[in-house]
């Protein structure tokens, strides 16, 4: 292998094997052996699992590259090939120089150990003595920031007192290979930043660094290289910009695969499902007798998805572009409209049509109904007419369409939807007659060659000089 370069896999796969029962690991260390004496067909009593499959590459030193991949997609196991803590099934990987390690939280640590010794200790695994640890000692304990912390025992440590201590020993003895693997995540934001600081210091005077993470921004900025693993195979290798193009690719390619999925199972749903029963009143006794027949055909996944006294049901939402046409990705500026179908069984009127949008973190973006528009018309003592005042009759079905633009960041969004009786044109006494999750799904992707922004919502911001 040539002096220049710092890690160099070649064909490298790993292979577990996956036993169904534990005592089929006891039959495939017993049996093959005396089926094979016998001269019987030797029988396999597990099936693999290929957790990297061909993987080949070369870093150079003193370069920075990034591996980036969904989880199970094998970035981890790779590290793990590469520090030597696991034996790959075929091929080979080769590495120059000290390697320091950031994989797991707190591995490389005695929890009895106070971070004091367990600062001696990992310096010692990284093959330094004691004399060289105390030359650096005062810096490793600066950097880590702990305190008197640094005195008590590592298992009384925060997860982030954890990867502050080891972080900060693995930096400070100035590896000749830095390997991280999302260990930053846990860090506040004040110290991610002295941690990236310090890893472009350490690039910059010729370490190598491996950096795994899921924030696609951090791996364009602190690597010039990446892989790309997808399902335990190389799907991509070269600059990192154009890495993390298809990294996005690929993600939209499987999230819109599961959006269209998604929205089959839920028009399925729509065709099929039922209402809760409804509580006593005139307005639920009402809909309780046109709607018994229907209330018990369908029950847990009903209930799950959906609630509410009854009398007004969502039969469907849509997810439709400027041209009235069912759409199910978008491009921030573009119009959305929102289509809520509803279906009445009893006489009423003072409704809200209402939606509320949340983010695949979980995060509400977004809520929004007809009544916020009532209240504002009303506010302005205008003659426009109100949905509020709108009366429909039992067996009436009618439609509600919610238009936006779409300011929205790139994501994948959730649609949740309600009718509610409102007494009062306030939000004040408000009785839910159906709310429904999972109504419907979009996602947005920024067309970054056009506009781009970052964050949940476009602000419109313009600059002036």
């Amino acid at each position: 292998m040539s002096s220049e370069v710092a890690i160099k896999v070649e064909g490298l796969s790993k292979c577990h094997q996956i036993y169904e029962q534990p005592r089929d690991r006891l039959k495939q260390f017993v049996l093959p052996r005396l089926q094979h004496l016998s001269g019987q067909p030797v029988r396999q009593y597990f099936s693999e699992f290929w957790a990297l499959k061909d993987i080949s590459f070369e870093v150079k030193k003193g370069e920075a590259v990034g591996i980036v991949g969904r989880n199970g997609s094998g970035k981890s196991t790779l590290l793990q090939i590469i520090t030597g803590t696991l034996m790959p099934t075929a091929g080979s990987i080769v590495t120059q120089g000290r390697i320091a390690a950031l994989l797991e939280l707190g591995s490389g640590f005695n929890p009895d150990f106070t971070g004091r010794e367990n600062v001696y200790l990992n310096g010692a695994l990284l093959g330094f003595s004691a004399s060289q640890i105390d030359a650096r000692f005062d810096a490793i304990a600066a950097f880590a920031d702990i305190g008197q912390h640094l005195d008590q025992p590592v298992k009384t440590y925060s997860s982030g007192m954890l990867v502050r201590l080891a972080f900060a020993v693995q930096v400070q003895v100035e590896p000749d290979i830095l390997i991280v693997d999302e260990a930053l995540a846990v860090g506040d934001a004040l110290f991610q930043k002295r941690c990236f600081q310090r890893i472009e210091k350490l690039t910059s005077d010729g370490t190598t660094l491996l950096f795994v993470s899921h924030d696609q921004e951090s791996v364009r900025t602190l690597t010039n290289r990446a892989l790309l693993l997808n399902k335990g195979r190389s799907a991509s290798w070269g600059l990192s910009s154009d890495v993390i193009l298809q990294y996005r690719k690929l993600l939209h390619e499987e999230e819109s695969a599961y959006l269209s999925g998604l929205a089959r199972e839920l028009t399925d749903r729509a065709n099929t499902s039922s209402f809760t029963k409804p509580h006593s009143s005139e307005l639920v006794r009402d809909f309780q007798a046109s709607s018994s027949t229907k209330a018990s055909s369908q029950g847990a996944r009903s209930r799950r998805l959906s609630f509410g006294d009854g009398g007004v049901k969502i039969d469907k939402v849509e997810i439709l572009n400027e041209e009235d046409v069912p759409c199910l990705v978008f491009s921030p500026g573009e119009r959305i409209r929102i289509k809520v179908s509803c279906v009445s069984s009893v006489s009423i009127s003072k409704l809200n049509i209402a939606v509320r949008l949340r983010n695949k973190e979980g995060v509400k973006i977004y809520s929004w109904g007809t009544l916020n528009q009532d209240m504002t018309e009303r506010a302005r003592d205008s003659v426009a007419p109100v949905f509020w005042d709108q009366h429909f009759d039992a067996g009436e079905v009618f439609h509600v369409i919610l238009d936006c633009a779409c300011d929205l960041g790139e994501n994948l969004y959730e649609v949740q939807a309600s009718v509610s009786l409102e007494e009062t044109m306030n939000y004040m006494h408000q009785r839910m007659l159906h709310w429904l999750d999972e109504a419907a799904f979009f996602q947005v992707s920024i067309k970054r060659d056009e506009y781009f922004f970052g964050g949940a919502v476009d602000l419109k911001m313009r600059a002036t000089w």
